[in-house]
């Protein structure tokens, strides 16, 4: 049966809708780095992963779990699913591109090597339509009604990293 290790949740400021996992000692803007997603949740090479968010002007949740082994999979309104392995040399970093990162160098209990990921995301799509919405109201865009209303979207969009360390 797994074992969850560690379990921290934090915001993220999806650069160009999308934000990066990587091992801490990554060149995120390396050449030969996966290529951006389209159409797919993540796009991985060996060393990081890309996340596609639908967001450029509203923070994510994004909590990441470590697991002992594979956790079981669940949807728990939960819409979009991803899986892929990264090679991490024991610290992970959540990369947001202009805006720096959001975790640089978290230590992983599993050490050195492969990790299994399994990525699950929800309200990617809400968050996209109620913040159009926000343009249909008669908010001035740079007041702080709109402001007010944006930040309420804040956290909405959802990402949950599960790794594990494979044997």
């Amino acid at each position: 049966m797994s074992r969850r290790l560690l379990r921290l949740e934090i915001p993220v400021y999806p650069d160009r809708k999308m934000f990066r996992i990587h091992d801490a000692a990554v060149d995120a803007d390396a050449p030969n780095g996966p290529v951006p997603p389209s159409d797919t949740l993540v796009s991985s090479n060996r060393e990081q992963m890309m996340v596609m968010s639908l967001q450029e002007n509203v923070a994510v949740r994004v909590i990441i779990e470590e697991w002992d082994s594979a956790p079981p999979a669940f949807s728990d309104g939960y819409e979009d699913e991803a899986k892929c392995v990264l090679y991490l040399r024991g610290q992970l970093s959540v990369d947001m591109g202009s805006a720096g990162h959001a975790i640089r160098g978290l230590k992983l209990a599993g050490g050195v090597g492969d990790y299994g990921v399994r990525v699950y995301a929800r309200n990617r799509a809400q968050v996209v339509r109620l913040y159009d919405e926000l343009f249909e109201r008669d908010f001035d865009p740079l007041g702080d009604d709109f402001q007010s209303a944006r930040k309420e979207l804040d956290g909405l969009e959802q990402y949950l990293l599960q790794l594990w360390r494979e044997t």
